[in-house]
């Protein structure tokens, strides 16, 4: 303990935090009790972190964010804002959550895609509506969904096959929401479909099916409302590409469904499943991206897995050898966070440092060249990754880190 000069107060001083990774504070006079409860439970305050948001990659349409539409190698800092909560990457946009609850996106809006009323493309981010209560926001190739805090469901942007989930195939430049549902807690956009989680860990799917991709068997119907895919409610995470679709259940198993012939639902075949079946036996999967035809994930012991199409190095295995079941990448068991794109991967690892590998030719590895890679090489020493977007079909990425740059 420490003593600070003046009188020890028998009365105990105001204390918070810290919350959500923010540095805790303290009013009224220190007592050595105070102290000692203070740093036995949180520690003694610290600073605010400062949550900037980073993008690198393909850049024809202003998805990048930095008021230009240069193509970057190595990344760049969107602004000077540091309040960043939350970021996701459609095709050729991008979305961001600030910690204050209001949602941003800026890039291609052809399709009415960034959700600001109109089909005009930006370089910067510009406020979807006024509100500030959005909590998570998904891309997928033209549409968009969101949370809000109180549990509702919002979509927005390209639905020729129902993808956006309010009952017609209208497509809107705004958000609108989906059903009347208030338990959303995660939703994940694929090319024209779309998945959501509830907080009783149902699955949900709609939008695009031909392949099977929903998991709710037959028909091979699109679908333009939420339908349950099954009855379980022990699903944990959900992810989506351009065919295929892939889940971990609460127990730690890995299931895959949908279009078969890239490999990416991870059943060691070219069959398609209209239906979710499990991926081998383990228990001990923790954590998954979906890529454009690929797949990584994390297992409870820190090990980093990859499976699907591999002809340009994007599983990260060191070859360019497709796999249709899970391969290890490397032998590190450090690995923490993963996402993927437009056939590149990326991970974050115990000590904040960021990995990528695979298809390079936009830069959108943030190595600073254009040369591809089949194994994980780091991007730039920064240590700081905080937040990896969720980008299935993009090639540029818009990542968060704990300072700014």
């Amino acid at each position: 303990m420490r003593y600070i000069g003046g009188v020890l107060s028998a009365t105990p001083p105001t204390v918070t935090g810290p919350t959500d990774g923010e540095g805790g504070s303290a009013s009224g006079i220190w007592s050595l009790e105070t102290q000692s409860q203070y740093a036995g439970a949180s520690g003694w305050p610290l600073p605010a972190i400062s949550r900037a948001l980073l993008s690198w990659g393909y850049n024809p349409y202003g998805q990048l964010g930095d008021g230009t539409t240069t193509n970057r190698s190595s990344p760049v800092q969107i602004g000077a804002i540091t309040t960043w909560a939350f970021s996701a990457s459609g095709n050729t946009c991008s979305y961001g959550i600030k910690k204050d609850g209001t949602l941003w996106a800026w890039g291609s809006n052809s399709q009415g895609q960034l959700g600001v009323g109109n089909t005009t493309n930006y370089s910067s981010p510009v406020q979807v509506g006024a509100l500030t209560t959005w909590s998570k926001v998904a891309g997928g190739y033209y549409h968009a969904l969101a949370i809000k805090t109180d549990g509702t469901l919002w979509a927005w942007g390209y639905n020729n096959y129902g993808g956006l989930g309010n009952g017609n195939t209208t497509s809107y430049s705004s958000p609108i929401q989906i059903g009347s549902l208030t338990t959303w807690r995660d939703v994940s956009a694929g090319y024209n479909s779309t998945f959501g989680l509830t907080t009783s860990n149902a699955l949900w799917a709609w939008g695009q099916n031909y392949l099977g991709m929903l998991g709710i068997s037959q028909p091979l119907q699109n679908y333009s409302s939420p339908m349950q895919v099954g009855t379980l409610t022990n699903w944990l995470f959900v992810t989506a590409d351009y065919q295929a679709t892939s889940a971990i259940k609460t127990n730690g198993t890995m299931w895959g469904w949908g279009g078969g012939y890239t490999g990416s639902t991870g059943l060691n075949n070219a069959t398609n499943y209209s239906s979710p079946v499990q991926v081998g036996s383990l228990t001990t999967w923790l954590k998954l991206a979906g890529g454009y035809n690929t797949r990584h994930a994390i297992k409870s012991d820190g090990t980093l897995w990859a499976w699907g199409l591999n002809t340009s190095g994007e599983l990260g295995t060191s070859t360019t050898t497709s796999y249709s079941s899970p391969v290890q990448i490397g032998g590190q068991t450090y690995w923490s966070e993963v996402t993927a794109g437009y056939n590149s991967g990326f991970a974050s690892d115990t000590s904040n440092r960021l990995w990528a590998w695979g298809v390079n030719n936009f830069g959108q590895l943030g190595v600073g060249n254009t040369t591809n890679y089949s194994s994980p090489l780091q991007v730039g020493s920064q240590v700081y990754w905080d937040v990896l977007p969720r980008q299935p079909m993009a090639r540029h990425i818009t990542a968060i880190t704990n300072r700014s740059t």
